[in-house]
């Protein structure tokens, strides 16, 4: 994961909004769907983008993958912004 990776990722209001989403609990990938307007291919390389940038994982539970946010990435980059200012 590169900090590029992550910017690019959180440069994208769909994938804000899945974050934004994740933030309450883990979901599935058709429960994050719901709120969208787009086909399942789409939502899939949203999560995708997410996932390569390491701002979410994914496990896979019987017939369904549940995606979780990963806090880490988010406190790496608020350390890179505070340090940034010094």
């Amino acid at each position: 994961m590169s900090l590029n990776d992550t910017f690019k990722a959180l440069a994208d209001p769909t994938r804000r909004k899945m974050l934004d989403l994740l933030k309450n609990g883990d979901l599935t990938a058709g429960e994050i769907a719901e709120h969208f307007d787009m086909t399942k291919p789409s939502i899939s390389n949203h999560l995708n983008i997410l996932k390569h940038a390491d701002l979410v994982w994914d496990e896979r539970k019987g017939q369904h993958i549940v995606y979780s946010l990963n806090t880490t990435v988010f406190q790496d980059v608020m350390k890179w912004m505070m340090d940034f200012n010094k």
